[in-house]
């Protein structure tokens, strides 16, 4: 551990030999000695930072570090130079203490990296395992999963012998954050990173390892664990005055008693450690505890972004709703037969991404029906598809799109909640696919939270139809609408969105373009697109909208932290340097109350961690109850 230590931090084992030496010559009467081996290191502790700060002004950032420096050079001219030491270990033990402080405030984050399976038990058709490496898991394999051990990729919970229906428990927390077990019996899936109860069961793997939910899961959690300086625009906003202000105190008692040594006793407790660790815990704190609420956030940039939102903007379909359609009705023109047309309908809608594309082939299968496969395809994104089905051509999409291409096409009647699917086929008007999403049962509880946080101005943006779009939007409580959109208006809407920052909530392909020009994209992760969740800079874990408001409670949560740490810090340095102008406080005195008041902002900082006493003090109280806390379906 000590070898350990040496390596990771060099400079603090140097200070405390140089601080145990010189206390020795002291003690033993070579006060001369002392003096220089300590003003020698002192200066080559600020030399090496002042290469560091110099560094950073090249590169645009005024840092504080420049008060350390003044700090060191004024104790060692004005001979206080165990001061000088002192002053050094706080520099040098900074990075110790951040990464300590970090490292408890990471704790969520890396749990999930720890946890990370790296092989699995394949079984033979014999019946025996095989241990076999993560990677050459394929869709088919039979797994077995031992009891407490983490599941390696998503699967389906095997039936037991003959056929009998089994239950196994499974703890999802590192997944959703619910602290309670879930119960999955056979047939259900499984999701990679669930944490096997207490008996053995088999699992038939639907992915491989790279394709699964977990890999998706710690993809985003190295990022986010891998951002680095989460507090440099907030802490820069104050460097400069900060600075100014301890040069000029200094000044002044220099200038009224005529001794330089208080100019030297001021700058000692001037040392900005505050400014520079603190902060940058609090966010990471922010993120662990986002992450253990089932929401990754990408960068600790982005909390404050989160804690700042004003405006918040929704897709509909898939985010403010399920995304599970239902098929209400068929209704084809004379001529062709409903089922004949669902079956090119839902032939097409095979070459689609989009969520009614999936209810559409799911009814047609439930029928009975064989679907065809395409001589060729292609889909013009939030509009429709086209294509070459057994010598015929399909179209299938919205109104607009289907009657540039046919002929004979009317528009249909439909009830508040509903949204039609147009048909042509061979240049014609073929008919109309009546389907219905539903609004999630908490989106309406989730965009009152928000509205409780300050998050005033609420948006929806959607391709769909203005009158299901006008339905939807009145059951959640939006009042503004923009329906009909393709993928550049939302951009568009964005861009113009006041008051800022702006957070998009979507889950789709065709979100991707507006997640990214956001101030804060959010998308869906569990059931959305991997390219929305990868444009976005928040994930949500689980299948739950109340996220969206978690994400801003703790973003609200951590921002007020990280500022009570950096004026925490700064008050208290002030106090101590108008008390070192008179003299009050001797250097070596000063430069210990400054570790103190170091301590002081980075244990305040930690509170991030915690919820505040504004908010809600259970997160769970905001899961849909269609849903299940854990953001997963629950049981009919």
């Amino acid at each position: 551990m000590i070898f350990t230590a040496a390596r990771s931090y060099p400079w603090v084992l140097a200070t405390l030999a140089g601080l145990a030496t010189v206390g020795l010559l002291e003690w033993a009467g070579a006060q001369p000695v002392a003096q220089l081996i300590a003003s020698v290191f002192a200066l080559a502790v600020a030399a090496w930072t002042a290469v560091g700060m110099v560094r950073d002004l090249l590169r645009g950032h005024w840092g504080v570090d420049v008060l350390a420096v003044t700090a060191i050079v004024a104790t060692v001219v004005v001979g206080e130079y165990l001061a000088a030491l002192v002053v050094c270990l706080m520099l040098t033990g900074g990075e110790a203490l951040e990464d300590y402080a970090a490292g408890r405030a990471r704790k969520d984050l890396s749990t999930l990296l720890d946890r990370a399976p790296q092989q699995a038990h394949r079984l033979n058709p014999d019946g025996t395992s095989q241990d076999i490496a993560l990677g050459e898991v394929r869709p088919g394999d039979r797994l077995l999963i031992r009891p407490a051990e983490v599941v390696p990729v998503d699967g389906t919970l095997a039936a037991g012998p003959g056929g009998a229906e089994i239950s196994a428990d499974f703890d999802e927390s590192s997944l959703t954050g619910e602290s309670l077990p879930v119960t999955r019996i056979s047939g259900e899936e499984v999701l990679s990173g669930a944490l096997n109860g207490q008996q053995a069961v088999e699992l038939v793997a639907n992915s491989t390892a790279e394709d699964s939910q977990y890999a998706r899961i710690l993809a985003l959690v190295q990022e986010a664990a891998a951002s680095q300086a989460p507090m440099v625009r907030l802490a820069d906003r104050y460097a400069v005055p900060f600075t100014a202000i301890a040069y000029l105190i200094g000044a002044v008692a220099w200038w009224s008693s005529g001794d330089p040594v208080r100019f030297a006793e001021v700058l000692v407790v001037a040392t900005p450690c505050p400014l520079l660790i603190a902060a940058p815990v609090a966010f990471m704190g922010g993120m662990s505890r986002a992450a253990k609420n089932g929401v990754i956030v990408k960068s600790g940039g982005i909390i404050e972004a989160l804690g700042s939102v004003r405006t918040a903007a929704f897709d509909k379909t898939g985010t403010l709703t399920y995304g599970r359609p239902e098929l209400l009705q068929v209704r084809p023109e004379p001529g062709i037969g409903g089922e004949e047309m669902l079956r090119l309908a839902a032939s097409a809608e095979q070459y689609s991404v989009h969520v009614l594309a999936e209810s559409i082939r799911t009814a047609a299968v439930d029928r009975g029906l064989d679907l065809i496969s395409a001589a060729d395809a292609r889909e013009e994104a939030t509009n429709g598809v086209t294509a070459t089905l057994a010598g015929r051509r399909v179209i299938v999409g919205k109104h607009g799109y289907v009657r540039a291409h046919t002929t004979g096409l009317t528009q249909t009647d439909l009830r508040p909640g509903q949204s039609a699917v147009y048909v042509g086929v061979d240049g014609r008007f073929a008919g109309t696919l009546i389907l219905s999403d539903q609004l999630r049962g908490n989106a309406a509880a989730t965009l009152a939270e928000l509205d409780r946080l300050g998050v005033k101005h609420r948006m929806m943006l959607t391709g769909d139809a203005e009158a299901t779009a006008g339905h939807i939007a009145a059951q959640a409580g939006i009042t503004e609408v923009d329906a009909e959109l393709l993928p550049e208006d939302k951009v568009r809407l964005i861009r113009e969105a006041r008051p800022g920052p702006v957070m998009m909530v979507g889950d789709g392909v065709n979100d991707v373009p507006v997640l990214a020009v956001a101030d804060v994209g959010v998308a869906m992760g569990a059931r959305g697109s991997t390219a929305a969740s990868e444009s976005a800079d928040v994930v949500i874990l689980t299948d739950d909208i109340s996220r969206a408001a978690v994400a801003v409670s703790v973003g609200q949560r951590t921002l007020q932290v990280a500022r009570q740490s950096i004026w925490t810090g700064i008050v208290l340095s002030l106090v101590l340097m108008i008390t070192a102008a008179f003299g009050v406080i001797p250097a070596i005195v000063g430069a210990l109350f400054q570790e103190v008041v170091d301590v002081v902002a980075i244990v305040n900082s930690l509170r991030a961690m915690r919820p505040g006493r504004r908010e809600i003090q259970d997160f769970q109280a905001l899961a849909d109850p269609a849903i299940g806390p854990a953001g997963t379906p629950c049981p009919r």
